[in-house]
């Protein structure tokens, strides 16, 4: 008892209370979740254009999708849930059934808000990356969540299910295109991560012409510090090798028997040291 989260210290009567609220409290989260995406989506589409505006709209649409197939997973599993109880499994009422089965019940409820919570978090994470102030790994790590969650809530429903019932049936079918959705959402951020990454600093689209030109500007300094700090690391590589013959000399003189100074590197182009042969 002391080991028991603290969090599902209630009474055995409120049980029951406690899976209803929370998987309606979860039926609303997605919902909630899939209208604040939809507002995303417009927001995206007025705020940006070009490359960014395709990606934003690739994983918001794969976003879209992922609840969906969360709203389906929560239906089922309130059907199932209400078959198990149906059922009787030797209680005369709802109320008596889960107090009967607590542990059972509290393992429920924690998955049913495990998927609430990933619903959230994933579109509180989208929010940010639409508007460029949240990193993309955010979606992936809540995708993982979210596939977690939903294996963790399919667990809890098996227990007590018939082997042959229907709705089981239908739970792991749901499971499964959730853990598919998941795995777009995780792939639609990838590669919207890469594009960005790779054409962010390209697209010019919607720029004036005094914005063009600072840009330029901007640019060409970037250039001419880049050059300058490139003919530092060369003349730094320059000496280095000087150094690194110095002492390959040395070493050499020392083991013929003499001491004698390694000759001075000719000046010039400086060539790379050869290969160390294999033993």
């Amino acid at each position: 008892q002391e080991l028991r989260p603290k969090s599902l210290d209630i009474k055995q009567e409120e049980l029951g209370d406690m899976v209803e609220k929370e998987m309606a409290s979860t039926s609303e989260a997605i919902e909630d979740a899939v209208r604040r995406i939809e507002e995303m989506m417009s927001q995206a589409r007025n705020k940006s254009s070009g490359v960014k505006l395709e990606v934003n709209e690739r994983i918001l649409n794969s976003c879209t999708d992922l609840m969906k197939a969360i709203r389906l997973l929560v239906m089922t599993s309130t059907n199932l849930q209400k078959e198990i109880v149906e059922s009787g499994r030797g209680a005369a009422t709802t109320q008596e059934f889960y107090a009967k089965n607590s542990r059972w019940t509290e393992g429920l409820i924690s998955a049913s808000k495990a998927v609430g919570w990933g619903a959230t978090q994933l579109v509180e994470s989208a929010d940010r990356v639409v508007l460029h102030t949240g990193k993309y790994e955010e979606l992936i790590v809540c995708s993982h969540e979210i596939a977690a969650s939903t294996a963790q809530l399919v667990a809890a429903s098996k227990v007590k299910a018939e082997k042959s019932s229907r709705n089981l049936s239908r739970l792991q079918e749901c499971s499964r295109n959730v853990n598919e959705m998941a795995a777009n959402v995780v792939a639609s951020t990838k590669s919207g991560q890469e594009q960005i990454e790779e054409k962010d600093t390209m697209d010019f689209s919607g720029m004036s012409l005094i914005k063009l030109k600072k840009e330029e500007m901007e640019t060409q300094v970037k250039v001419l510090e880049l050059e300058k700090r490139l003919e530092g690391e060369r003349v730094r590589l320059g000496e280095l090798r000087k150094q690194h013959y110095a002492l390959a000399g040395t070493y050499d003189a020392v083991e013929d028997g003499e001491a004698k100074p390694a000759p001075a590197p000719r000046r010039g182009v400086l060539k790379k040291p050869p290969l160390a042969q294999k033993p």
